[in-house]
């Protein structure tokens, strides 16, 4: 696990129906927002591992907000990962007499949440216009013109060289 210097919760559920890998996709869209902005991703995600996901965040949330006292407005999802759990293994019948293995995976999913505090918007507002000031700066420096190149050397057509060679 990590450890930071923000306050956080951490919430996990072992066992999910689901593949590392295919929940793995949808951890990729939530990781580093806040806890508000990440179930309204998960509520529209049409993928399956988004449902158990939302619920493991909720947790965490709510596991920060009563164990911990902290608001639920500053939670962001710090820390997310899906491993892989047991792995269940089936029998699929086929044609003469064969058959297939199916692998039924599983996955722990473990959510860590911070408490992180607000960024001040004008600060992040004004670096934004110091950023665009200085690239306006570059833009407007008069640039330095390329020598030109020579004209290249004109071919001999056919004329001339049989004027040339009489």
């Amino acid at each position: 696990m990590t450890t930071t210097e923000y306050p956080s919760a951490t919430a996990v559920a072992k066992y999910v129906g689901i593949s590392a890998s295919k929940a793995r996709r949808v951890i990729n869209l939530v990781r580093g927002k806040s806890v508000e902005e990440a179930l309204d991703i998960l509520r529209w995600a049409p993928q399956q591992a988004s449902e158990p996901l939302a619920k493991v965040i909720a947790s965490a949330a709510a596991n920060a907000q009563n164990n911990n006292g902290l608001d639920p407005a500053t939670l962001v999802v710090a820390t997310v990962m899906a491993d892989e759990g047991p792995t269940a293994k089936r029998i699929r019948p086929r044609a003469q007499g064969r058959a297939y293995r199916i692998r039924k995976r599983t996955s722990h999913i473990t959510v860590i949440v911070e408490s992180r505090p607000a960024r001040n918007e004008r600060s992040a507002q004004s670096a934004r216009s110091r950023r665009a000031q200085g690239s306006k700066a570059a833009a407007t420096a008069p640039a330095k013109k390329a020598p030109a190149k020579k004209a290249p050397a004109a071919k001999a057509t056919v004329e001339q060289t049989k004027e040339g060679s009489e």
